[in-house]
């Protein structure tokens, strides 16, 4: 375990590390143009950032067991988790996002939104009472309920791990283009400081301290949005219409950003992406995860409404902020776009007009270009901090059920056939967050251009494919087995993964191969991957005859009654 003195040493690492790098952030560290020092919005990180260290620090004497530090003892009410929930779902992708998107795109940009949304019912009806009433730290408890543990675990495991994976890469380019454009810290300074502060938190806190910090990050966020896109309304007399009528008069596309097809071009990505967001919900680990944290399942039901809640409403503030960004910025376009230069010269239209090239910091930007154009410097460094805790706080959440899923699924029931003391359970979890700190932080170097509301989508690929079947057959399917549900889970992981490589999001625009040269032409996988999985969990349990399978179909009846009335589920004191 972590020594007092040591554990205070961090502690003191972690805030100059944070703080002192973005006070540095004046300092011109490169050739290219910087943002003016916005010494605000550095004081609002450096507030921000010092009352979420002292949350985690109350949190760490309160983590004294693994049920602590994965579930916070189950002692989150439904309201809280509720907040903490929408708090990791509202991720960079969402805020930067999905604002970024209908900025460039317009009304495309909605299909994001609406995917993420349509998911919670599947979780309201078929998952959460469910997963609060088998479980207990991670979606491999249930999963593998009745099933043989080591091959469950292994997969399910390494299923949260791709998905943590991806997911992340989104939440680090987010941050590090949110503090490169702001600060003018490198890129890569940036993503570093947003790791060691998530390692921090995760460490010594727990999932008690990456609860308080989702839950006042949330609220900030839905303050910010909101008055934001108050803001944008009032100017056009709070008529959306009026709003969108000015935007598709200023885009440079013009009437086309009303239209479908200027985002998603073909029926079948769109029929895939829209199954990625809505099924990949029902299989994201950091989300399964936060329903072991309540007492009881109705607290579980209790948290997916008030979640349902505060995210509809969020993203539909988030379709207005992509408009009104479209609008506002083009009122002063050399304070927020970069100027086209030729030989040295910025270029000039055919109607004598100065030729921009793009939003500074890239079209993630977009939201927080607004919020300097409704709010000034006062705003922009509010949103800019609550834009800095979303980040922080959506890692943290993904360290987390990263690190459970190597130490309670892997290390604990794998390796120590179920023998692991709670002492050694909790180091090697501690061991895995800084090993996913490091590797998070390499991801977001590598895929800093891309799209971070794109990037989140393909990890929603990948969860569709590989988690929720085997989640679902598991639950719901009498004859599913153990065979059949990891089966199924391969072919799922594996063609996910692998035709999101072979999609021009990756082999064309990270792997820097030629244009065109992309493998598969869809813009998601999941149609594909998804629908294999279910067939192959089907197809090879219908045809194990096998003892063990005979044995897990006979336990089904036993789990249909505790999944569905909670007898024998653990308690909040059980966890």
């Amino acid at each position: 375990m972590i020594s007092q003195s040591m554990r205070h040493a961090l502690f003191l690492a972690a805030g100059v590390l944070a703080v002192g790098g973005v006070f540095a952030a004046g300092a011109d560290l490169g050739n290219t143009t910087k943002q003016a020092t916005n010494w605000v919005a550095i004081a609002m990180f450096g507030i921000f950032v010092a009352v979420t260290l002292g949350i985690t620090k109350w949190a760490a004497a309160r983590t004294k067991s693994a049920a602590d530090f994965y579930t916070a003892g189950g002692g989150i009410t439904g309201f809280q988790n509720g907040l903490a929930i929408a708090g990791d779902y509202m991720s960079a992708a969402s805020f930067l996002g999905i604002s970024g998107l209908v900025f460039a795109n317009g009304f495309d940009g909605l299909i994001f939104s609406i995917g993420w949304l349509v998911g919670w019912p599947v979780i309201t009806f078929l998952m959460a009472e469910r997963l609060r009433n088998l479980g207990k730290f991670t979606f491999a408890d249930v999963a593998a309920y009745r099933f043989a543990q080591i091959p469950m675990r292994t997969f399910a495991a390494t299923g949260s791990l791709v998905v943590v994976a991806f997911y992340m890469i989104a939440q680090m380019v987010g941050a590090g283009q949110l503090i490169k454009v702001l600060f003018g810290l490198e890129y890569t300074v940036a993503v570093i400081i947003v790791g060691a502060l998530m390692m921090c938190y995760v460490l010594f806190g727990g999932m008690t301290a990456t609860t308080w910090v989702q839950i006042i990050k949330a609220i900030m966020l839905l303050t910010g949005a909101t008055f934001m896109a108050l803001a944008v309304l009032f100017q056009f007399g709070f008529n959306p219409e009026a709003l969108f009528a000015k935007a598709v008069e200023v885009h440079a596309k013009h009437g086309a950003i009303m239209a479908p097809g200027a985002l998603i071009k073909d029926p079948v990505s769109a029929i895939s992406v829209g199954m990625a967001l809505m099924f990949g919900t029902a299989g994201l680990p950091h989300i399964l995860m936060r329903f072991f944290t309540v007492p009881s399942a109705k607290e579980a039901r209790k948290s997916v409404g008030w979640a349902t809640t505060w995210i509809g409403y969020f993203y539909i503030l988030t379709f207005i902020i992509g408009f009104g960004a479209i609008v506002m910025l083009t009122q002063d376009p050399a304070a927020y776009y970069v100027p086209k230069m030729v030989d040295g010269v910025q270029a000039v239209g055919a109607d004598g007009k100065p030729v921009w090239d793009g939003l500074r910091g890239g079209g993630n930007m977009a939201a927080i270009h607004l919020s300097n154009a409704v709010g000034g410097n006062v705003f922009l460094g509010f949103i800019s901090a609550v834009a800095f805790a979303t980040i922080l706080a959506v890692v943290a959440g993904l360290t987390l059920s990263g690190a459970s899923a190597v130490s309670h699924d892997l290390y604990a029931t794998v390796f120590k056939h179920g023998n692991a003391d709670s002492a050694s359970e909790l180091r090697v979890s501690k061991i895995t967050t800084v090993c996913l700190g490091i590797v998070a932080v390499f991801l977001g170097i590598a895929f800093e251009k891309e799209n971070v509301a794109y990037m989140v989508m393909l990890a929603f690929a990948i969860a569709c494919s590989a988690n929720f079947p085997v989640l679902f057959m598991s639950v719901l399917w009498k004859d599913c087995t153990t065979k059949g549900a990891v089966a199924g889970g391969i072919v799922g992981l594996v063609l996910s993964v692998g035709l999101t490589i072979l999609s021009a999001s990756v082999w064309e625009a990270v792997l820097k191969n030629p244009k065109g040269s992309a493998w598969f032409p869809y813009s998601s996988p999941a149609l594909f991957s998804m629908t294999a999985a279910f067939v192959v969990i089907y197809l090879v349990s219908k045809m194990d005859n096998s003892a063990q399978a005979k044995l897990e179909r006979s336990l089904y009846p036993a789990q249909k009654v505790r999944s569905e009335t909670g007898l024998g589920a653990a308690t909040a004191s059980g966890h």
